[in-house]
């Protein structure tokens, strides 16, 4: 039990990863009145659920944690490097690499990451996904725990965010919360299942409204 405490400090909305800045393409559909409400919402996190946050999200982390396990630090970070190949919207791509080395500088300062010292030294770009595993596998949390906590925390973000964007009042984000849980656990299940080539499978609407959010006139998120 005493393991999972840190999880909760990392997953913890109030967690400053920078998150609450970004909604990855959302404030796409939002500006153009695809996403106006609970159901559209609703229906749209569903899709990224079952593409982008699956693919690409849950199974880097499910890969880095492999990685990890096989004692191959040089694969996590041929894995990091593909995921910033992968991304072709520039703001989605300096977003992730934001929230990646926000996570990374607090961590390093708050857990005792030594073998690790060098690292960002080195990296240009770090992914959350890859961060987030690297921490979890430290504070030896179990890989489905950390790999469903990710999800569950990169959808947590999205969710806040739509509540101010939409807007939605803060019950239905709430409800949000609770009917994603078993599309969450299917995406754990379905990740499990995964190859390293079906890496960075996406949807690409939502990659086409990430590229296009930098032209919006009025903004509320970076990205």
């Amino acid at each position: 039990m005493d393991k999972l405490l840190p999880l909760l400090q990392l997953c913890d909305s109030n967690f400053p990863s920078g998150a609450f800045s970004h909604s990855f393409g959302f404030e796409t559909y939002i500006s153009n009145e695809k996403i106006n409400s609970y159901e559209t919402f609703r229906d749209a996190l569903c899709a990224y659920i079952q593409t982008q946050l699956t693919y690409t999200d849950g199974l880097a982390c499910r890969l880095t944690y492999d990685f990890l396990e096989e004692k191959s630090k040089e694969d996590v970070w041929r894995l990091n490097d593909m995921l910033a190949a992968l991304c072709p919207a520039r703001e989605t791509r300096e977003g992730t690499r934001m929230i990646g080395e926000r996570m990374w500088k607090i961590c390093r300062e708050i857990y005792p990451l030594d073998r690790w010292n060098d690292e960002k030294k080195k990296r240009r770009y770090m992914h959350p996904a890859v961060v987030f595993a690297i921490i979890c596998y430290h504070l030896e949390i179990p890989k489905d725990t950390a790999v469903l906590s990710h999800l569950y925390t990169s959808v947590q973000a999205l969710v806040q965010n739509a509540v101010r964007g939409i807007p939605l009042g803060q019950t239905d984000g709430q409800r949000l919360l609770v009917f994603v849980q078993p599309h969450l656990k299917k995406a754990v299940q379905k990740i499990h299942t995964l190859t390293e080539e079906e890496l960075g499978a996406a949807a690409p609407g939502l990659e086409i409204a990430q590229m296009q959010h930098e032209r919006l006139s009025v903004r509320l998120f970076m990205s």
